[in-house]
């Protein structure tokens, strides 16, 4: 990575500005998951180690950027934050008001923002009406946007250093990810950041070979860049999920009452032609897990590539398992993006299962591309077994795409 880290700059005596992702699942006031606030101690630790304050800021859930909303406060994070970092973090009830307790900071000191989200111009996103006239948009847009740039600049105005180390944001190009960067001397990755760069980053770019990537979830009209993109790098390339259905359409398989998406069967082909023009595999199932409706209790059969009339396929099946198990077993890099199935389903978790177990018993470089894989992952129980656990699903799918980070390339260059 060509961008400063935080062990590139010296902290002690400075003010930290910190931006983090503790976008965490809550509810009444109790989370459920802390994992992306154990991913952040590592920065915060060193930070205040090296005799720096620290000011943390982040989003959580979506609220209507209209002002504080109870549901979507970041204050039960601090309390919780306070409890596994073992030292007392303040709270700011208003991200934009906190001068006078970012004043009061010592080294060693924490501070937690309010969420960043209740600014409608964090996000700076303006959506066209019909009753919008073009110029009306234009105007609308520009104003948010100056807005946005002011609240960058006093975001700015609570450190010396900025530190990025919200991968799950970093392809986010908001008030405080990318645009707070222009408004403060330095700015770096933290390390969970770089982390994620390194692993991502080397298995595009500078694989071990075999390089084998996983894809799969729902639609190809979500992954139509990675597709194409990840057919540039690999060795072989595994389909699966629903996805999946869209592909074996294309090859002309009847597939049932399956998710298949009609208006991408030409690039369904068109990757199907690139795969064997570039000599590269690509392999789809040859079974399924097919059942007559969306629904735990349905019956379900194991079909071939052919799904009957009136079914729908909802997992791959074993032969399946067994043929992508091989394709994983001979790889030394394995990235892995989508369920194979609906997994949150028992009678159709088996073949991401499988999945998983195939990743964590190939001794390759397992880079595990986050959302639902994670969760496949954490089911599983092997988490501990891949190399990598993504903690930002869109960050991460989009540098699979290729796609430049903006929270990345608005860092300072070494």
């Amino acid at each position: 990575m060509n961008k400063k880290s935080l062990r590139d700059v010296e902290l002690a005596g400075k003010r930290i500005l910190m931006r983090v992702d503790f976008n965490v699942p809550l509810q009444e006031g109790v989370i459920s998951d802390d994992t992306r606030i154990q991913a952040a101690l590592p920065s915060i630790r060193y930070i205040l180690e090296q005799g720096a304050s620290l000011t943390l800021m982040s989003h959580l859930g979506r609220p209507k950027g209209k002002g504080y909303e109870v549901a979507f406060s970041l204050q039960p994070v601090a309390a919780h934050l306070a409890k596994v970092l073992g030292r007392p973090v303040a709270f700011a009830p208003d991200c934009l008001a906190a001068d006078e307790q970012v004043a009061a900071l010592k080294p060693g000191d924490v501070l937690l923002l309010e969420n960043t989200r209740f600014y409608k111009e964090e996000e700076a996103k303006v959506k066209k009406t019909d009753e919008m006239t073009d110029e009306e948009y234009k105007a609308k847009k520009a104003e948010l946007k100056e807005k946005q740039k002011r609240m960058a600049q006093k975001l700015a105005s609570y450190g010396d250093v900025f530190v990025n180390d919200a991968f799950g944001s970093a392809h986010r190009a908001h008030a405080s990810t990318a645009v707070v960067c222009q408004y403060i001397g330095v700015s770096v990755a933290g390390f969970l950041l770089e982390k994620e760069i390194k692993y991502l980053g080397n298995a595009v770019n500078n694989p071990e070979r075999p390089f084998v990537a996983i894809l799969g979830g729902a639609k190809v009209s979500d992954k139509l860049a990675v597709v194409n993109n990840l057919l540039d790098k690999v060795d072989t390339l595994i389909i699966g999920g629903g996805m999946a259905y869209t592909f074996l359409k294309a090859q002309g398989h009847d597939v049932g009452k399956s998710l298949c998406e009609m208006d991408q069967l030409d690039y369904a082909r068109e990757m199907l032609a690139k795969a064997k023009a570039n000599g590269k595999t690509l392999l789809l199932p040859v079974d399924n897990v097919a059942a007559d409706k969306f629904d735990a209790a349905a019956a379900t059969q194991v079909v071939g590539n052919d799904i009957p009339e009136g079914w729908m396929a909802l997992d791959i099946g074993p032969q399946t398992v067994a043929a992508y198990t091989a394709a994983i077993h001979e790889a030394k890099t394995v990235v892995w993006n989508g369920p194979m199935g609906c997994f949150e389903m028992k009678p159709f978790a088996a073949g991401t299962l499988g999945i998983c177990q195939a990743v964590a018993d190939s001794g390759a470089i397992s880079i595990i591309g986050g959302g639902d894989s994670v969760s496949a992952v954490n089911q599983s129980g092997l988490a501990a077994k891949m190399t990598h656990i993504s903690t930002g699903g869109g960050a991460s799918l989009e540098f699979l795409e290729g796609k430049v980070l903006p929270g990345v390339a608005a860092l300072t260059d070494k």
